[in-house]
């Protein structure tokens, strides 16, 4: 089974009728679904998080991963699930 991905695809970003010039620039794109960003820091902060919600808005993602390959002798992984992209069950489906 093959897994699609893009590396490095540039996003952008629209206000209103206008394409900023601003890029931003995810690590990997996965399966036009889920965006992985990858670190090799000591630690994740709020920073790296705040980046991957910016990219994974941007691009409408539900899920995203934060994935830190920098203590030594462990990876650290986060993953994120947004829930104002996830798809919501209409009244007649959840018995409202």
């Amino acid at each position: 089974m093959e897994i699609s991905f893009e590396s490095k695809r540039r996003l952008l970003v629209h206000d209103k009728d206008e394409v900023l010039e601003k890029r931003y620039i995810p690590d990997l794109f996965v399966s036009e679904q889920i965006v992985v960003e990858l670190k090799a820091v000591s630690a994740l902060t709020p920073e790296h998080e705040a980046q991957l919600l910016n990219y994974r808005r941007i691009t409408r993602s539900q899920v995203g991963y934060l994935i830190n390959f920098g203590p030594i002798g462990k990876l650290q992984y986060k993953r994120f699930i947004l829930s104002e992209f996830l798809p919501h069950l209409d009244d007649t489906e959840n018995g409202s």
